[in-house]
């Protein structure tokens, strides 16, 4: 089964190669090559990622450009129309006029500002958001999200460390996407799945902090996936935040939302304060029905 990461990272292997083939043919065909995917999948994680179908992202990104190309170079309508694959002059000033309010040339020659459709670059504002480098403006806080304090016993962790790994996309493009596959594998394993960013005192020497793992109990003697390793981890106390369902395609709304929540919350009116030296911050796989949970260690005070 497809996870939200599966599909955010086809869909941005598709823009990509859009952004690198304007000017060419682009076929669904071999869009779903790019994918990995059926044409049907991937026009449907494509739609599901960007809020536009394929064909609707490759028109206004189209025109956008052209747009561009008009304001910034003297060359004439009809050319800057077939370098955007357009059949006629006729059909490329249609298309504009339809789309930005104004034909070419009188775009041209009153200078007007239209909004042009830029490609989200679903990476970048991933990390944007785990940096806090969004403002609270563009990042709306949930409603309503539910906090618990577990405690958690000493256990043993099941993990595949990277090199350099912060986040989720760093992780994937150094040692895959296929290792929650793997891990779900484990037999007797406490819970599901885990991504876990670690902290100084359980790196090793060259290895990333972000890792994924399986908690196991401490007598577990099982096999262990070549590449993985087995780690202890100390009894602690995790300050679990969960934040309300969300639909599928805004699963990366709800994450940055209570991430939001998270850096603003004040876990000493509470008696507790955040111990992050005594354990792995942990997500949990985005599942719109659940929503996003994640989870930070803290001491009572």
């Amino acid at each position: 089964m497809l996870t939200h990461w599966d599909k955010l990272k086809a869909a941005e292997r598709m823009q990509k190669y859009i952004e690198a083939h304007l000017g060419d043919r682009i076929t669904m065909a071999t869009l779903a090559r790019v994918a990995s995917y059926s044409q049907w999948h991937a026009a449907r994680v494509f739609r599901e990622v960007t809020g536009k179908s394929p064909f609707e992202y490759v028109r206004l990104r189209r025109l956008s450009v052209a747009a561009e190309e008009l304001q910034n170079t003297s060359r004439k309508v009809v050319d800057v129309a077939f370098d955007f694959v357009f059949d006629s002059h006729e059909g490329f000033t249609r298309a504009f006029a339809r789309q930005f309010g104004v034909s070419p040339l009188r775009f041209r020659k009153i200078g007007s500002t239209v909004q042009l459709f830029m490609p989200p670059q679903l990476r970048d504002q991933y990390t944007r958001r785990q940096r806090g480098e969004l403002t609270m403006s563009e990042n709306k806080k949930p409603d309503t999200v539910f906090v618990q304090i577990l405690d958690r016993p000493a256990r043993k962790m099941i993990i595949k460390r990277a090199k350099k790994a912060t986040h989720y996309f760093e992780y994937c493009e150094e040692v895959g996407c296929d290792v929650w596959d793997q891990l779900t594998a484990i037999p007797n394993a406490i819970q599901e799945p885990l991504g876990m960013w670690l902290p100084d005192s359980l790196r090793s020497p060259g290895t990333s902090e972000y890792v994924q793992g399986v908690e196991v109990t401490l007598d577990f003697d099982g096999e262990v996936p070549e590449g993985f390793e087995v780690t202890t981890l100390p009894a602690c106390k995790m300050m679990v935040f969960q934040g309300p369902p969300f639909e599928d395609k805004d699963f990366e709304q709800a994450i940055s939302s209570l991430w939001d929540v998270m850096a603003s919350y004040k876990p000493e009116t509470y008696g507790f304060t955040w111990a992050d030296d005594a354990g792995p911050r942990f997500q949990l796989k985005p599942e719109g029905y659940r929503g996003y949970i994640e989870g930070r260690p803290v001491r009572a005070v």
